[in-house]
C-alpha cells in the first residue's frame, strides 16, 4: 500500500493541474507580477462550479435512489459535526481564542469546491468512477457547518443578539451564495435535460473542463501564496492543526463511505470532501456573523496549508486508502 500511495502522489504532483497550482505558487514566491483580474478568475470559477454541477446531475439524471438520499443525509450530519471536532482540537492543542476556533472550525466543517473539482479530475484521468450525487452532497455540506460554528461562538458568548435585518442577511449569504446556486442550479439543469441535452453544451462545459482547470489552479497557486506571505506567523500548533484535522475528516468520510456503499471513487471523493476547508463560502459568512474572528487565521489555514496539503499530498493518499478497502 505504501507503494500504492508513492505511486499516485506522484502522478498527481506530475498532473498538469497540480504543476499550474505550483507554478502560481512559485510566481507569488519569487514576487512576479503574474495576476490574474479579478473579473477573469471570477468567470473560471463560476464555468467551473457550473460545469460538474451540471455533469453531477447528468449523471443522476435516471432518477433519485433511496441511497442516494441517505447519502445526502449523512454528508448533512458529517458537516454539522466536524466543526465540533476541529473545535476542540483547536482549544485543546493551540491557544487559538474561542470566536476564532469557531470560525475556523466552520470552514473545516464545510467544503472546498475546488479540492473536489481536482479530486474528480484526479479520478477521472485514473478511469476511477463514483456516483454523480455527491455533487448534491457537496453542495448539502456548504451550510450546516456555518451554523455549527454560529453555535459555538454563540456558546462561547462570542455571538449575541443580532437585529431581524442583520439576521436575513446573514442568511440570505448562507443560503444564496454565488457557490451554492451555481452547484444546485447546475445540477438541476443536468439533471432536466439528461445525457441527451448535456451533449449540446458538452464541446465547452466538458471537452474544455481541464484546460480552464489548469488557468484557475494557476491563480489559486497565486493566491495562496500571497496568502501565506502576508499572514502573521502562524504557531506550530496551528500549521499541525490545518494538516491533522484533513486526516481525521478523511478518516471519517472513507468510513461512512465504505459503510455507505459507495464506489472506491465515491469514497475517495467523499473522504477528500470531508477532509478539505472551504475558503469561499464560509469567510463570507464569518465575516457577517464573526467580525472578532481573525480572517488571517482562518484564510490562511483553509486556504495556503490545508488546500495545497490535498491537491498535492491529501488525494491520492485518500483515494490508495479508498482502494485497499475494497474487499
Amino acid at each position: 500500500m505504501p507503494a500504492d500511495i508513492l505511486s499516485l502522489a506522484g502522478a498527481n504532483l506530475l498532473s498538469p493541474m497540480t504543476l499550474c497550482f505550483a507554478l502560481g505558487a512559485l510566481a507569488a514566491f519569487v514576487r512576479s507580477d503574474l495576476e490574474f483580474p479579478d473579473a477573469i478568475a471570477k468567470g473560471l470559477a463560476i464555468y467551473l462550479m457550473l460545469a460538474i454541477g451540471m455533469k453531477g446531475g447528468v449523471a443522476l439524471a435516471g432518477g433519485a435512489s433511496t441511497d442516494a438520499i441517505l447519502a445526502i443525509v449523512v454528508a448533512g450530519f458529517v458537516s454539522f459535526l466536524l466543526p465540533v471536532v476541529a473545535y476542540a482540537l483547536l482549544r485543546a492543542a493551540t491557544r487559538a481564542a474561542a470566536v476564532d476556533a469557531a470560525a475556523i472550525g466552520a470552514h473545516y466543517g464545510s467544503v472546498s469546491v475546488v479540492t473536489f473539482v481536482t479530486a474528480s479530475e484526479f479520478l477521472a484521468a485514473r478511469g476511477m468512477t463514483f456516483e454523480g450525487y455527491l455533487v448534491a452532497m457537496m453542495a448539502v455540506m456548504e451550510t450546516p457547518a456555518i451554523v455549527m460554528g454560529l453555535l459555538l461562538a454563540r456558546r462561547a458568548g462570542f455571538a449575541g443578539p443580532r437585529s431581524a435585518a442583520a439576521t436575513r442577511h446573514l442568511w440570505r449569504e448562507v443560503l444564496f451564495n454565488g457557490s451554492i446556486v451555481l452547484l444546485v442550479g447546475g445540477f438541476l439543469i443536468g439533471w432536466i435535460v439528461g445525457a441527451p441535452g448535456y451533449a449540446k453544451v458538452k464541446p465547452f462545459l466538458g471537452d474544455l473542463f481541464n484546460g480552464l482547470l489548469c488557468l484557475f489552479l494557476l491563480d489559486m497557486g497565486v493566491v495562496a501564496m500571497r496568502q501565506l506571505r502576508a499572514a502573521p506567523a502562524l504557531s506550530p500548533a496551528l500549521v499541525g492543526f490545518a494538516l491533522v484535522q484533513p486526516l481525521i475528516g478523511a478518516a471519517v468520510g472513507l468510513g461512512l463511505g465504505s459503510a455507505l456503499g459507495l464506489s472506491v471513487g465515491g469514497v475517495a471523493l467523499f473522504a477528500t470532501l470531508c477532509a478539505s476547508a472551504s475558503y469561499i463560502a464560509v469567510p463570507a459568512a464569518m465575516r457577517l456573523a464573526l467580525p472578532k474572528a481573525n480572517p488571517a487565521l482562518y484564510l490562511t489555514l483553509s486556504l495556503g496549508v490545508t488546500f495545497p496539503f490535498n491537491v498535492a499530498i491529501g488525494i491520492p493518499l485518500y483515494t490508495a486508502i479508498a482502494t485497499a478497502l475494497r474487499p
